[in-house]
Formats: C-alpha cells, structure tokens, sequence
C-alpha cells in the first residue's frame, strides 16, 4: 500500500498535469450533473427532427403549419437549456445559489448576444459571475445593518447582474461567437484534410492520464452539439468515448497478460466495455507504456472509420459504454459506429498482443512481468516507500506485504516522523473513494470495498464516493488512483491517503479491511 506525505516532494511536470486535471474535472462538475439533459435533447434530435426516426415538424423545426414556421424544440434546448443549466451548475461550484443566480444572468446576456451555441460561454460566464458576487460580498461583509442584509442582497445581486448581462451582451457574446468559430474551423479543415484521426495522437493519451476531461467537455461537446444542431450527428462525440480502444487492450493481456494483469483483465472488459468506466485499462497502459501506441492506432482507426462512414452520435455517450453509444447513434450511422468500435479494437488489441508476446519471456521470468517493476520505478520516482511500492497496482504477483508494511502503509500523515518517533494510526472511520468526476470508477471501488468491510462484520465505517473537488476535509481515509493522488491530498493533506491502480481489485482493499479489525 502506497501513502502520501505532505513533505512528498512535486516535480514541475506533476504540477502542471495535475493543474489540466484540475482544469479539466472543474469543466467535468459543470457538464456530468447536466448529461441527461444532452442525451433527453439527443433523444428528441433523433426521433423528431426531418431525418430522425419519426419526423414531427412541430418538435424538430421544420415544415410549416398553417402557414406558421415550426421553430420546433432542438434549437431551444440547446441555445437556451442546455447553456443555462451549465451556468447554473458552475455558478454553484463557486458561491452556491447566489453564485448560480448571478452567474446565469450573465449567460443569459451572452446567449442572447451571440448567434452561436453558447456552451463555452456559459462555462466561463457561469462561474466568472458566481466568483465576482463572492468578492463583492466580501466589500460589505458584516458591515451591514440589521433589517438591511435582504435589501443589500437582493439589489447588490441584481444591479451586479445587470451590469454583467450587458457586458456579455454587447462585449463578450461577440468574442467567444469568434472563438467558436475558430474552433469549428479547425476542426471543419482536419474533417475535409482527413485529418481528424491524428487527434487521437492527444486523446488517447490524455484519457489514461486523466487530463481529458478539459478537452471533452471544454470543446468537443461544445462544439458536437453544433454539429447536431446543422446536420444531425457529430463525429466529435466519439473522439473520447469510443471504448474500442481500452477493449483491445484488455483483450490482450486477457490472452497474453502475465500474472495478475491477466486474470483482473476479464473482469475489467464488463466493466469497461458495458459499464462505461474506461478508467478499469489506465492501469494496465501505465503499467507498461508502449501501450500507447496501442491505444493511440486504435483510436485514430475508430475515428478514421467514423470520417470515412460519415457516421456519428446525436449526443453525448456518457459514461462510454457500447450501450452509451448504440444508443446515442444516429439511425444513419449504425454500420459506421459499430465498425469503428470493432475496427479499434481490433487494431489496439493486435498491436498490444504484439507488445506482449514480444516480451512475454522476460515477463514471465520476472515474476509478473515488467508492470510491477515498472510500477515499483514510479513509487520510487514520486518519493515513495520502496517496500510499500511492491504492495502497487498489480502486487498479487508479488509476495504479499508484510505486516509491518501494512503498519507503515497507515501511518497518520500528520502524524510524528522524525527519526526515533513512531508514527501511529489515526482511527478511520469515514472512507472516500475519490476520483475526477465522482461517479464511474470511485463507485465501483467504494462498492467492492463496502462488501468486504460487511463481510468482514465491521461496523461504524462509512465508504462513499466523491469528486476530488467536492472533498470536505472531515474524511480520515482517502483512496484515489495514484494519477489523482496529488490532488487529493492538496484537498485534504491531513487524511491518510491510499494509492491504487485498480479500483476493482486493489491488493490494497484487504489492508484496509485488515487495519479496521485491528482498531476495533
């Protein structure tokens, strides 16, 4: 078991990853509550509008009736709702209901100013209006008169407001109309270039590192529902979501894995493949890197096959799970999506046998081949206990930790560690799985951990789940994937922090089982 310390040095290159991840898992808490939003409006794009399933002109805007034109719903949804709801969710991240208030009239002024979609807008206008209330109320801050705070509020609020929704009126809505533009631009000269596929040499990559959430959220969806909203579908909404990519690799150590890579890889396919959670293969990418490859072919193939079928989703597919995503496709697209998602993992799942069977001699006599070694190279770089290290991602390979390791593993991190002191564990009680965007893989680890503490009889011991950016600093035990791991402790330094690399079956889990019987 792996722990953070606050004097764990950072190198450079880890703070700025984990600033795009910050970044990046900001954008996620605007978008992910409002996803059923995208796919209600995805759903009424594809059963109503001329080229949908069932046409109705007074639902998808076209035709006329009575001589009347039919503005229909899509438009509205997306210019208005959809923005709206963003804003409002961001303004909250940031100063709660007042923040959301203040910041979705803001948007309102930008939507209203711009001819183009405004989800970008409502992304930055949403929570910029939110933190200006904030430091607003801070100028007056107990400095008010009682009877007065409602009068002050209120006005405060609205005049600030006011003053926002002109400036996104008349100022901003042109400026991010431009950016959009350029954006769609961009992407309209890879689309015409046949180029799109290189945006998987970024993607893929980004995805394992968890930094994809910025470019997803930030642009792509943005600028797909522009697609949508002109033609129906877009291809962008598969760029991240295809789970191709992460099947072929898990194929791969499933018939060619060593050790315990590949018996967890099985598993790991129902619950990447079906369950959307594309976190379950990071580790087995991390684990040795020349699987980037694998995954980058095979997304590039994805993508080529979807450019050269013309196919695309009519929403988001969130999580990316093949359900997400059959059921998101256009009713032109099926043949198109379903070869991308073979064709991906196929390409991804060869070049990562390849890989593995040419080192598979070496792995086997390595005792679980190169991904604890590699593993244990990471530990040691990040500053980590070396002996805690061997107990990482895939230690079942390994000989078990040994008891004073495990001690050691749940040491308070505040607690003495001078030499000479003894580093003692604090009493755990409440248990938070923490990952980007609080749903997915934080689930699924919390729930494998929850049985085995009910199997174990332990009582008084909550396990939840959480957004790193949602985290209260009252938990005693944190558990995040070892790329979330800086983050989280910065959210919380005080609590003890576990590394893993598999939500689904960290050796970890039973340590944590093990040190819960021993307080009680």
């Amino acid at each position: 078991m792996t722990t953070t310390s606050v004097a764990t040095p950072k190198k450079e290159s880890g703070g700025a990853r984990v600033g795009v991840q910050k970044f990046g898992a900001f954008l996620s808490g605007m978008v992910m509550p409002n996803i059923a939003i995208f796919i209600a409006w995805g759903l009424i794009t594809a059963f109503f509008i001329q080229t949908g399933w069932t046409p109705v002109g007074i639902l998808g805007g076209f035709g006329k009736t009575d001589g009347v034109a039919n503005v229909g719903v899509v438009g509205p949804i997306l210019t208005y709702l959809i923005p709206l709801a963003i804003a409002i969710q961001g303004g909250r991240m940031i100063y709660d209901i007042r923040g959301a208030v203040v910041g979705s009239v803001f948007t309102m002024g930008v939507i209203l100013g711009s001819d183009s979609t405004m989800i970008l807008g409502a992304m930055i206008c949403g929570p910029l209006g939110a933190y200006l209330a904030k430091q607003m109320d801070r100028l007056w801050d107990g400095k008010i008169k009682p009877g007065f705070e409602m009068l002050v509020n209120n006005y405060s609020a609205g005049i600030l407001g006011f003053g926002l929704f002109m400036a996104g009126f008349f100022w901003l809505s042109k400026l991010f109309g431009v950016i959009v533009t350029a954006l769609g631009n961009a992407v309209h000269f890879l689309v015409t270039e046949h180029l799109l596929p290189l945006a998987s040499i970024f993607i893929e990559p980004a995805k394992v590192f968890f930094l994809n959430n910025a470019i997803n959220h930030g642009v792509l969806d943005q600028l797909g529902a522009q697609q949508v909203q002109q033609s129906g579908k877009s291809v962008l909404f598969l760029l991240e979501a295809n789970p191709g990519p992460g099947l072929g690799i898990l194929l791969a150590f499933t018939f060619f894995g060593v050790g315990v890579a590949r018996s967890t890889a099985p598993g790991a396919i129902l619950i990447q493949f079906f369950g959307g959670i594309h976190e379950i293969y990071f580790p087995f990418v991390l684990q040795k890197p020349i699987m980037f490859i694998a995954v980058i072919l095979g997304g590039a193939t994805g993508v080529g096959t979807n450019v050269a079928f013309n196919s695309g989703l009519v929403a988001p597919a969130s999580p990316g799970s093949i359900i997400a995503v059959l059921t998101s496709t256009s009713k032109d697209s099926y043949v198109g999506v379903i070869l991308s998602v073979v064709l991906s993992a196929a390409v991804s799942g060869v070049v990562a046998s390849f890989f593995l069977i040419a080192t598979r001699k070496r792995d086997l006599a390595n005792g679980g081949g190169d991904m604890t070694e590699a593993l244990a190279k990471m530990q040691a770089n990040k500053g980590r206990d070396a002996n805690a290290a061997t107990a990482g991602v895939f230690a079942g390979a390994s000989a078990p930790a040994t008891d004073e390791e495990v001690e050691s593993s749940f040491g308070g991190v505040g607690s003495p560690s001078a030499p000479g002191n003894t580093t003692t564990a604090t009493r755990v009680e409440n248990i938070v799985f923490a990952c980007d965007a609080g749903m997915g893989s934080s689930a699924m680890g919390a729930s494998v951990l929850r049985n085995k503490i009910k199997k174990a009889g332990i009582e008084g011991v909550t396990v939840v789940n959480k957004a790193i950016a949602n985290l209260s600093g009252d938990e005693d035990l944190i558990i995040t994937q070892e790329q979330l791991t800086d983050r989280a402790k910065g959210m919380n330094p005080g609590a003890q922090h576990v590394s893993v690399g598999n939500f689904m079956n960290a050796p970890q889990y039973d340590q944590v089982v093990e040190q819960l019987k021993s307080q009680q």
